[in-house]
């Protein structure tokens, strides 16, 4: 049995993504960003008339932010000195769904901030990739951090004795996502996040079903 696990995400959970994109992309392509309920892509509208931007026409102007954009994001507050806490008694890993074309940008831009975590660049949901990790590194207990409610999903149905945190750490959002109700727990300021994690990770148990 190895040492515990913390698998985290980045985006409103150690970095800010929404607030910087929101700027590049009014300033880039005349879009607003105006989240109006949990929906990402319905927030999406055009500067001129106020159309809703189609599916289809989403990913890429967030390719294109990860690909060019990311030295706009920085860091939700707390989370490098919380995470850098947890690392003193658990392996970290980041599992973010950038794709694999970001996940080396992903990498450098947390190592400029002195989290130097191995990246997992996913896409989809998380629940598989969380298993996978647990099967490869036996961790004597795991907890999952998050701040999309379909993760916490995901992973409750692959990997259901894993501890479930749900952090929006992005104060302009956080507000209209409920608590995920296969989350353990909800909480979206880092000092308390941390205490919350360092418990679950002293404690040593597998999380309870919910």
């Amino acid at each position: 049995m190895t040492r515990p696990l913390v698998i985290s995400d980045c985006d409103e959970v150690l970095m800010h993504m929404v607030v910087p994109f929101a700027q590049w992309v009014d300033e880039a392509h005349g879009v607003l960003f105006r989240m109006e309920d949990t929906s990402f892509a319905n927030a999406l509208k055009r500067k001129d008339c106020g159309t809703p931007l189609e599916a289809a026409e989403v990913w890429p102007l967030l390719d294109g932010f990860f690909r060019t954009e990311m030295a706009r994001q920085y860091p939700i507050p707390g989370a490098v000195a919380a995470m850098a806490a947890i690392a003193r008694v658990a392996d970290i890993v980041i599992l973010t769904n950038v794709g694999p074309d970001h996940q080396q940008r992903r990498a450098d831009q947390l190592a400029a901030l002195g989290l130097d975590a191995p990246v997992i660049g996913s896409r989809g949901g998380k629940g598989e990739p969380v298993r996978r990790l647990i099967e490869e590194r036996a961790p004597s207990v795991t907890v999952f951090i998050d701040d999309l409610p379909n993760h916490h999903h995901s992973v409750a149905a692959a990997a259901p004795g894993v501890w479930r945190l749900h952090m929006v750490g992005e104060p302009a959002i956080a507000g209209r996502i409920p608590a995920a109700a296969h989350a353990h727990a909800r909480i979206d300021e880092w000092a308390a996040a941390r205490e919350w994690i360092l418990a679950r990770i002293a404690g040593n148990l597998p999380a309870p079903p919910l």
